[in-house]
């Protein structure tokens, strides 16, 4: 059974463009929140704005007995990187970005653990014309072959996702991201495979998660739901029950079944530690209607593939 963790920054400020919901809290008052959530197991901590000072971050991280699902690197950050982060046109700044993922990278050894991942969201285009594909790419795999030559036991993941803020970012489906990952040829280079993500791209998060597996670039896996059209990271399993028991069904085939999830998930005004419960208990809960099907009369059916058999035998598990 996979752990649980959140996003540390899901557990402060929540706000969109035009409300703000809850304001920001302090680290010590976030991971409180996160360990007096039953059934959490970690949290999914959020570079540079964690890492004030290492030595409190174990200090605090030991007395709520939370470990850590992966070490969230910022790359789009107020005030610098406007065009960009692995794919700014100034190799300064492409060098800036190198620095402190290296530095990330060190703080998150420290720590124990062996996962970065990161969301290029401002690694994109608004117009046509805007951005040089061709230049583009080839500047990211250098930036990420730098990155990932500092040390081969941390692996970095790329968390996909079709735009936002960019009108179209450069790393927005499971098919785009594992061939870039390919094109640098690194070994501990992968994917952040977020359901939510999947799904707002247009994706079947089960075929996309087989993609990534086959690949051998499936590293790392965020749970949360939304409606197709907009990223909303809402509660597993709010629009997408099939789906989500497809992906957990699949996942398992796939033995990503001893590792982390974690959460992106936003309370906006409703109480945070009750969104989080109910997130874990929805994750359980999908993850039990999984543990229904019978591996050997699903391939059956799955071979056959007759849809009335299949949404029968579904429906039969509730």
């Amino acid at each position: 059974m996979n752990k649980l963790a959140i996003i540390t920054s899901f557990l402060g400020a929540a706000r969109n463009r035009y409300m703000v919901y809850q304001e920001e809290r302090p680290l010590e008052t976030k991971l409180a929140m996160a360990s007096s959530i039953e059934g959490i197991d970690g949290v999914e901590l959020a570079y540079p704005a964690d890492f004030d000072d290492l030595q409190a971050l174990k200090g605090l991280l030991a007395r709520h007995n939370l470990g850590i699902a992966a070490v969230n690197f910022r790359s789009r950050r107020t005030g610098m990187w406007w065009r960009g982060s692995f794919t700014a046109a100034s190799a300064n700044e492409r060098q800036e970005v190198v620095d402190d993922l290296r530095r990330a990278m060190d703080a998150a050894a420290e720590l124990g653990c062996h996962r970065i991942t990161t969301c290029p969201l401002n690694d994109g285009a608004d117009y046509p014309f805007e951005m040089d594909y061709i230049r583009a790419h080839d500047d990211a795999a250098e930036t990420f072959a730098a990155a990932c030559a500092h040390n081969r036991a941390i692996r970095l993941c790329i968390e996909y996702k079709a735009s936002d803020p960019r009108a179209r970012c450069i790393f927005g489906t499971a098919g785009e991201t594992v061939a870039f990952c390919q094109l640098v040829g690194a070994d501990n280079l992968g994917v952040t495979l977020d359901i939510g993500h999947a799904i707002y791209a247009g994706e079947r998060p089960a075929q996309s998660a087989a993609l990534l597996a086959k690949a051998g670039r499936l590293f790392y896996v965020h749970l949360n739901d939304n409606d197709g059209r907009w990223d909303w990271d809402m509660l597993p399993g709010a629009y997408h029950l099939w789906e989500y028991v497809e992906f957990l069904y699949t996942l398992r085939k796939l033995d990503y079944d001893d590792d982390w999830y974690g959460y992106d998930v936003l309370a906006k005004e409703i109480d945070t530690v009750e969104t989080f419960q109910a997130t874990v208990e929805l994750t359980r809960k999908l993850e039990a209607i999984t543990d229904r099907i019978d591996p050997a009369r699903m391939e059956q059916l799955m071979a056959v593939r007759n849809p009335n058999a299949v949404v029968r035998y579904l429906y039969a598990l509730l």
